[in-house]
């Protein structure tokens, strides 16, 4: 009598589905980690379903997806706000607070403020119970045969690969912050579906750690660059109104966190990321072949 064959995936969709959905409640109301872990986990489900779904290209999973990303880029400002508090909050402790540096701080959190409302209002507007049912059709049609979705992960690793590491060698070690955010969303995308790999072959590989690294110093690239371009927005906006000490003090700031960022993008040039790339691929491929 043949083996039964277990099925692997549907559960693993299932999980994606159910994440997302546990964090939206927080979120909707300004969580700063539901907010995080929302995104996160509708970045996953995004790559997981044309991986996993019977009907990958089929209406409901392109609409599922579709909406998926205005989910999580609804909430992208009030996160990148909710980071660059932290980060000018941390350096204020270590440099000190005076007149000019409580007045920027107030108004980061002003902004990251008025940020949340924003979010909320969009993600109010997102049809969140058409996502549902789509979903809910998607996952009683039940994931594809593990054999199936494992050759469609070696499709994405091929070609998400090649795209990553074209982008590695097209940037060199140009320091290009929308290049290097890009590259960032390629190698966030490929991590994702190293995860998956694991899940469905049951056997470990570096290939995410290899992957989340790169992406975690790129994030800590962009963070510290979207503060610096907020500071320096500050500045102008001082000098604008006469206010010299206060746009002295957004400067000194600006050119803190640019440097900072030059700083991380240092250490991501440090990890020689084409040879990394290739490290993390093969052994997205060597869990391939086990499998």
């Amino acid at each position: 009598m043949p083996s039964k064959v277990v099925d692997h995936a549907t559960p693993l969709l299932k999980e994606r589905v159910r994440a997302l959905f546990r964090q939206l409640p927080k979120a909707l109301a300004g969580d700063e980690e539901a907010i995080h872990q929302m995104r996160v986990a509708g970045r996953r489900l995004r790559v997981a379903l044309p991986l996993l779904a019977r009907k990958p290209h089929g209406r409901r999973v392109r609409r599922a997806r579709w909406i998926l990303r205005q989910l999580t880029r609804a909430a992208g400002t009030s996160r990148d706000l909710d980071v660059g508090v932290a980060l000018l909050e941390e350096r204020l402790k270590e440099r000190g607070l005076d007149a000019e540096r409580r007045t920027l701080r107030q108004r980061l959190r002003a902004a990251r403020g008025r940020s949340r409302t924003r979010m909320a209002e969009a993600l109010m507007d997102i049809d969140i119970a058409r996502v549902r049912r789509h979903l809910r059709v998607i996952v009683s049609r039940r994931a594809e045969l593990v054999f199936t979705a494992l050759l469609r992960l070696r499709d994405a690793r091929d070609s998400r690969g090649t795209a990553v590491l074209e982008a590695v060698a097209a940037l060199g070690d140009r320091f290009d912050p929308a290049e290097l955010h890009r590259l960032r969303i390629r190698l966030r995308r490929l991590r994702y579906a190293a995860e998956l790999a694991e899940k469905l072959t049951g056997q470990s590989t570096e290939a995410p750690a290899v992957f989340r690294q790169l992406q975690d110093l790129l994030g800590h690239v962009r963070d510290a660059h979207v503060l610096s371009c907020w500071l320096g927005r500050q500045a102008g906006a001082a000098v604008a109104r006469g206010q010299a000490a206060l746009a002295a003090a957004a400067r000194e700031e600006e050119a803190f966190f640019l440097e900072k960022s030059h700083e991380h993008h240092r250490a991501f040039l440090a990890l020689s990321p084409l040879a990394t790339v290739r490290r993390g691929l093969e052994a997205m491929g060597a869990s391939r072949t086990a499998a």
